[in-house]
């Protein structure tokens, strides 16, 4: 490994941390596939039940490599499947939370909404400015964008460059949680563990079926959210924490 992702594993959780401060955290080839090898052996580990995704306070990524995006032909880009690591990071069953401090722009506001909610510091910024390059966004930032904030929101930002601030992205939908600039990961720590402590089989389940509001019409969807709890109520999660409540106790789940 090149030393790009930094793992620091505290059961429960994982923090995975880019790591290419001089470059802003910028998403070259190399860095991604550390990333994506990193995030999927700890997707594997049962003792883990939720992912903090950071950067630095500088910076969570300030976007692609763009030096690597200059020397590539469409040919390349589309034979290195580059592009295909973020789909490979959505497909994560473990929750991830997104830590963002500072620059999150580009592949690396795609990275961020890649994850299953993002806590940002009050210094955070959000763009999408590939359009200043002569490109537009490629790992889906048309797409979830404007599933986040809107149709209009989503123009001005990809047609002009615009940036958000942490408070507009949160008023938007775009962000979770917005925090002082000191709490930015001692926060986005504390909701992992927040989720890690609850049932793993119906926490999974449930970020399945809330990803579905957003690919299938309300009907199949709702469908999905009716199997998924029929299947959340038949763990013994389920059981060990409906006889928790009765016997006002602290429920102790297993993820079985």
């Amino acid at each position: 490994m090149s030393g790009h992702v930094l793992v620091e594993r505290e059961e429960p959780i994982a923090v995975v941390k880019l790591n290419r401060p001089q470059q802003l955290n910028a998403l070259s080839g190399e860095l991604m596939d550390e990333l994506v090898a990193e995030l999927q052996e700890l997707d594997e580990d049962q003792t883990l039940r939720c992912i903090v995704l950071g950067g630095d306070e500088r910076a969570f990524a300030a976007g692609a490599d763009i030096t690597e995006l200059a020397e590539g032909t469409p040919i390349s880009l589309y034979q290195n499947r580059r592009i295909d690591q973020w789909d490979a990071i959505r497909n994560l069953r473990t929750p991830l939370v997104a830590a963002v401090s500072g620059y999150c722009l580009g592949g690396g506001c795609e990275l961020a909404m890649t994850c299953d909610l993002i806590v940002a510091s009050e210094t955070a910024r959000f763009g999408q400015p590939e359009i200043n390059l002569g490109v537009l966004p490629g790992a889906g930032g048309t797409q979830r964008l404007t599933r986040a904030v809107g149709k209009a929101v989503a123009m001005d930002m990809i047609l002009t460059g615009r940036m958000l601030s942490a408070e507009e992205a949160r008023d938007l939908g775009l962000v979770a949680r917005v925090v002082v600039k000191e709490a930015w990961l001692t926060e986005a720590k504390r909701v992992a563990r927040e989720i890690a402590a609850k049932g793993p089989v119906s926490v999974r389940l449930a970020k399945e079926a809330i990803d579905q509001a957003f690919e299938v019409p309300l009907s199949a969807g709702i469908q999905a959210e009716r199997r998924a709890f029929y299947v959340a109520r038949a763990s013994e999660d389920a059981d060990e924490g409906l006889s928790a409540f009765v016997e006002k106790r602290k429920p102790d789940f297993k993820g079985r």
